[in-house]
């Protein structure tokens, strides 16, 4: 690592495997070094209320809130909105907590007098005494729909609703073409003093690909200096959380770290995977992509810092 007092880090991350390296990550880094960019194509409205799942994670992982047990939502939650929704005839497949209302209730009330949605995540982690900057993939509209056997499904209906039973065909995200990437993304990237974009283990199809599919995110990033290092999110043909493997089985990939790194190509300089997938060490290279090994599983927080030094260390 040059001049580590000068470093700036890019991490990109979906939900709970992502936010788990990013809590590394900021654990063992100054806060004016690192960026996380958290995907915003699973946000949907619910009960009228705009509901940004993937940054809600990142950011009460980041401040030590978040339920370590299933990943997503407050720890100590209480469900009484739940249950008196319930007893009205209202929806409640997408579990909403009486805390976690609150950031929901904010983000709207703060959307609805005009601030963007990096205005209202930057007020709403202060808030919440983070120093890191996290902000999302862009401050307009992008929606992930699953191309499945019983039709077409918005992301949340598949993923929550529909417990991701139905099999997958594809992947479309509306409001793309027209969706601006954040700015200040687009700046970071552009910038020589940027050293590492890290992908974090997130699903590569509807968590990273959103962020990557952005108009010029691509460009910018082959353009960029920077060092880009994915984590592969499938450890030992599994994913450790989430529908990646289900998903990679039903569009006919492998589900191996291998099929992951070939999927991201020609982006990435260093593909990390764990230490039980040694043996895919040469089919990787052979793509023309290095390779590092180490423990990946972040089971602790001791696991999650070590991975995030060990990724710096490759930069």
């Amino acid at each position: 690592m040059n001049n580590p007092a000068q470093r700036k880090i890019l991490a990109l991350s979906g939900g709970v495997g992502g936010a788990k390296l990013a809590l590394g990550l900021s654990r063992v880094m100054a806060a004016n070094e690192l960026t996380i960019v958290a995907n915003t194509a699973d946000d949907f409205e619910h009960l009228g209320l705009h509901i940004s799942p993937d940054l809600d994670t990142v950011m009460y992982t980041l401040a030590g809130l978040n339920n370590q047990e299933q990943g997503w939502g407050l720890a100590g939650e209480t469900w009484s909105m739940l249950a008196a929704m319930k007893q009205l005839g209202g929806e409640t497949w997408f579990r909403l907590g009486d805390r976690d209302i609150a950031t929901h209730l904010r983000r709207t009330e703060l959307l609805a007098n005009g601030k963007t949605l990096t205005e209202v995540t930057t007020e709403l982690c202060q808030q919440l005494g983070l120093s890191q900057t996290l902000m999302p993939m862009s401050d307009d509209p992008v929606r992930t729909f699953v191309d499945t056997e019983q039709g077409e499904l918005a992301f949340q209906h598949y993923f929550v609703r529909e417990q991701c039973a139905p099999a997958v065909r594809g992947f479309s995200f509306k409001g793309l073409e027209s969706a601006s990437p954040n700015p200040a993304l687009l700046k970071l990237l552009n910038d020589d003093i940027l050293q590492a974009v890290i992908i974090c283990p997130s699903n590569p199809f509807v968590s990273v690909d959103p962020i990557l599919k952005l108009t010029g995110v691509t460009e910018a990033l082959k353009r960029s200096k920077a060092k880009v290092i994915a984590v592969s999110p499938i450890v030992s043909g599994m994913a450790i959380k989430g529908p990646a493997a289900k998903m990679m089985k039903e569009l006919s990939m492998p589900v191996t770290a291998d099929s992951v790194a070939q999927y991201y190509g020609d982006l990435l300089d260093l593909f990390v995977i764990d230490e039980s997938d040694a043996t895919l060490v040469e089919s990787i290279k052979q793509m023309g992509v290095a390779v590092a090994t180490t423990p990946t599983v972040m089971k602790t927080i001791e696991d999650r810092e070590h991975l995030a030094r060990f990724v710096l260390e490759q930069v």
